[in-house]
């Protein structure tokens, strides 16, 4: 148990006490005077009165608490509201002070601020004179003016520093040592390239004196003519260092001999000479005739340089039953010697007719004939490209169509040949 504690209150009667023990209030020898209150609990019951007059203690001492309350957040709030007027006057004055700084430091034309900013950065500031002094032109000690100094000393006109630098001609600079060493490797090279041109030239002329031009010509149809060969089954020999059937005589550069299979197992040959001098077509002639003898051939093919070529072969030519034909050695063209070649297999083979061998002679005859017409064909365009300049062109095309037919007509008559030599050996 709890000490108990005894409270005095200020009763009617001094003898009177209210002690509390624990959570109980101990009222005792309590007297209240008050006739209105006396005649209220005297119309109550005796059983009732102890427990009304409790409540009426309970309810007195309620409200003297919520009156305490009350008196409590009454106090409260004058407090607060004191303060809050405190805080009031406070933040105005703070108020009014930030505001007279801030107008003392940033207002405009007034403010520290802008004074300063407008003494530094203005027209007329330190920066804007500064800058101007330090990019004047005109004035020498200025830094563009310095610069500009400086920079022509070292870029500006023939007495620069760049300019010695760059200058070949002064013995100091950099670049005199190399167009010295420049000047001395090409006249080595004009020397060198001097002695070479001389060397190529006494070797051309000392060709010319001998058979070596010749044989390289040799060398040029010998490749020219395996190749053909090869695709038509024919074979090259190169004959120019060896002795034939005529005694000590070594006509007939090359002998091209037939595909035994188109000929019906008949030795025929072509004899070709090979011509970089200048020749009269009698000469010519006689020439092929002894070949064709001595390698005994039924058909001649003459290959010329276009620099010693009879007027008129371009770029190849009939004559009796032999053909010529045009190649320049600096830029062959394969195409003109086959054509050439085939048309002097069909000579060849022309001449089977008179042997036994069973031989369809009309249709090689019709291709003949109608080569002979496209080359007179071909003489009379260079006539007219000879006479007419400027129907070069067209001529110039009509002669490719040309030897294109008569490539096409040398193709139907062996064409025709092979039918030919198929029937038979199916027969």
């Amino acid at each position: 148990m709890e000490a108990t504690r005894i409270v005095q209150f200020p009763l009617n009667e001094p003898s009177s006490d209210v002690r509390v023990d624990g959570d109980a209030i101990v009222v005792s020898r309590l007297l209240v005077r008050d006739a209105a209150l006396a005649a209220f609990v005297a119309e109550r019951p005796d059983e009732e009165r102890p427990g009304l007059v409790e409540r009426a203690l309970k309810i007195g001492l309620l409200a003297l608490l919520d009156s305490g309350v009350t008196v409590n957040v009454d106090a409260v709030r004058r407090e607060f509201e004191t303060m809050l007027r405190q805080t009031e006057a406070a933040n105005e004055k703070a108020a009014a002070m930030l505001e007279q700084t801030l107008r003392t430091n940033f207002a405009d034309g007034d403010g520290r601020l802008p004074r300063t900013l407008e003494k530094f950065l203005g027209d007329r500031g330190a920066l804007r004179s500064f800058v101007s002094e330090l990019f004047d032109e005109s004035k020498r000690d200025s830094a563009i003016g310095r610069i500009g100094r400086l920079l022509g000393t070292y870029f500006d006109g023939d007495a620069s520093k760049l300019a010695q630098l760059l200058d070949p001609t002064r013995m100091n600079s950099p670049l005199h040592q190399f167009r010295m060493e420049i000047a001395d490797g090409f006249e080595k090279l004009n020397t060198r390239l001097t002695a070479i041109e001389a060397a190529a030239a006494a070797r051309a002329v000392e060709r010319s004196r001998s058979a070596a031009k010749g044989g390289d010509f040799e060398d040029l149809l010998e490749d020219l003519l395996g190749a053909i060969a090869r695709g038509a089954g024919d074979t090259v020999d190169r004959t120019c260092d060896e002795i034939g059937a005529v005694m000590r005589s070594k006509k007939g550069d090359f002998v091209i001999t037939l595909d035994p299979g188109m000929t019906r197992g008949v030795d025929l040959r072509i004899v070709v000479e090979a011509k970089d001098r200048a020749m009269s077509g009698r000469e010519m002639r006689d020439e092929l005739t002894e070949a064709k003898a001595n390698r005994s051939a039924t058909t001649g093919l003459v290959v010329f340089t276009p620099a010693h070529a009879p007027a008129g072969i371009a770029p190849f030519d009939v004559r009796g039953t032999d053909v010529y034909c045009v190649i320049d050695p600096a830029a062959p063209d394969l195409a003109t010697l086959e054509a050439a070649l085939r048309l002097a297999r069909l000579y060849a083979l022309a001449t089977l007719r008179d042997s036994s061998v069973e031989f369809d002679g009309e249709a090689v005859v019709a291709a003949l004939t109608g080569i002979r017409h496209q080359l007179e064909a071909i003489k009379g365009l260079k006539s007219t490209l000879t006479s007419i300049g400027k129907s070069a062109g067209d001529v110039s095309s009509g002669l490719d169509r040309l030897r294109d037919g008569i490539i096409e007509r040398v193709l139907d008559a062996e064409a025709e040949l092979r039918r030919d030599a198929s029937a038979a050996a199916s027969g």
